[in-house]
Parts: structure tokens; C-alpha cells; sequence
């Protein structure tokens, strides 16, 4: 019912899932990133393979151990499909042979797509291959650009309805999580909610506390210069 994409900036390292469904809220259970690592769950979905499966992850342990884990524990395995990226970088991936078609996964370096329900293999052949030939996008730019190009191959072959992105820049939270739940074109209305974030909320996003520095900026003249530059220039 879905396809997805999770990657590694190789540039700056930070963590991205980009997600689209003829499903109802698809951003609520098939991402999951914490620090270092990053889940996609997904098909007949079980959402623990996310929330164990990001926490085992940043813990130390590799991709392939906590899949094959999931699958010898998970009796629905057989129709579940996820994929991850631990914090060495190694991607593992499982669509299960029970999977609705057309169903599968590939991927490279540093990313890995997997769908089921989808049109057909160009879906995540093009998503993949448009997100290796964009290297110099603006990461989230590039994720959802991929997105379309699977979309542009049939995407879910029921339809469109929900659509997610969400980027995590070291941190446990999320430096940016957009969802359109029920919409007739979701990535098209990700791609508008992505450029409303940048007017001011990726400013203040800048500043916010960390795990190595606890307040974060708090000397907000900075950030008010910067809304207001911006501000100008749009008018």
C-alpha cells in the first residue's frame, strides 16, 4: 500500500524518510529515526518493527541482526516489508512473499527504497535513480523529488491519499516532520508545506536546543534579522 525512501545525507549525515500511500495518515507509523538510525515499516504494518527496530539501532546494533531478528520473531513477517539504515551506514532491507504486488526493494550506498501495492519496479527503480542523479539538492528537496519520480512511475496503484517527510539532523527529535494525512495530491501538498516550513520555522529549527547543547540559541536578534531579510526579499 506504500513506498518509501530512507537515506543518510552523505554530506552532512542527517537522517530522512520520505513516505507516500493510498492509505489513510501513512506518516503516523512507517518513519521512525532516532539518533544515528532510521526505520521504514510498512505493508501489513507492524509498527514495533519501527520503535524496537530505531531504539536497537542507535543502540549499536547492525541492520541485518535486528531484521533477521524481526523476521524469526514476527509470524506475519511473511506480509511485512520494512527497511533501515543502522549507524555504520549498512542497509537492511525485507519484503515479505506475501506482500501484495507488485512488491519489492533496492537500493545504494546511503539509501534504500521498498513499496508494495505499486504500479509496478519502475516505481522504486525511479525513485532511487532520481534521488543518485540529484546529489546537489537541498536534502529534502531531493527526497521529495525522488518521491515524484515514483508517483510519475504509478506509485500505489490504487491512488494517492497521505504522504510524509521527516529529517532528523542528530538529534532525537525531528528537525523537520511534515504529514498531509488525506489529500488528493500529498506530495505536491508536502512540497507546499516544505516551503511554508522555510519562511520562518527551519530559522527558528537552527536554534534549537541538543543533546550537546542543552538551551540551544537563545539570543534570538539573530533570527529576527533573518526572518525580517527574508520577509523583504519575498516582497
Amino acid at each position: 500500500m506504500t513506498y518509501s525512501i530512507v537515506a543518510r545525507d552523505p554530506a552532512t549525515g542527517h537522517l530522512g524518510i520520505a513516505v507516500a500511500s493510498r492509505f489513510f495518515a501513512v506518516g503516523a507509523l512507517v518513519p521512525h529515526i532516532r539518533t544515528g538510525a532510521a526505520v521504514a515499516t510498512q505493508a501489513f504494518i507492524n509498527p514495533m518493527w519501527g520503535v524496537e527496530g530505531a531504539l536497537r539501532l542507535q543502540g549499536g546494533e547492525g541492520a541485518q541482526e535486528v531484521l533477521a531478528d524481526f523476521i524469526a520473531r514476527d509470524s506475519g513477517a511473511p506480509q511485512r516489508q520494512a527497511h533501515m539504515i543502522d549507524t555504520s551506514g549498512e542497509i537492511a532491507a525485507h519484503t515479505g512473499a506475501d506482500c501484495v504486488d507488485w512488491a519489492g526493494h533496492c537500493g545504494a550506498p546511503g539509501v534504500s527504497v521498498a513499496g508494495n501495492m505499486l504500479a509496478g519496479p519502475r516505481v522504486i527503480a525511479d525513485t532511487l535513480s532520481c534521488y543518485l542523479d540529484n546529489p546537489g539538492l537541498p536534502f529534502a528537496e531531493r527526497l521529495l523529488l525522488a518521491m515524484a519520480a515514483g508517483e510519475d512511475a504509478g506509485g500505489d496503484k490504487r491512488g494517492r491519499q497521505s504522504a510524509a517527510l521527516r529529517i532528523h539532523r542528530g538529534q532525537d527529535y525531528p528537525w523537520l516532520d511534515l504529514r498531509t494525512d488525506d489529500h488528493p495530491d500529498p506530495l505536491a501538498d508536502l512540497a507546499r508545506l516544505l516551503k511554508v516550513a522555510g519562511e520562518r520555522y527551519l530559522l527558528f529549527a537552527e536554534g534549537f536546543g541538543t543533546a550537546e547543547n542543552f538551551a540551544g540559541v537563545t539570543d534570538r536578534s539573530n533570527l529576527d534579522r533573518r526572518i525580517a531579510e527574508r520577509e523583504g526579499s519575498a516582497g
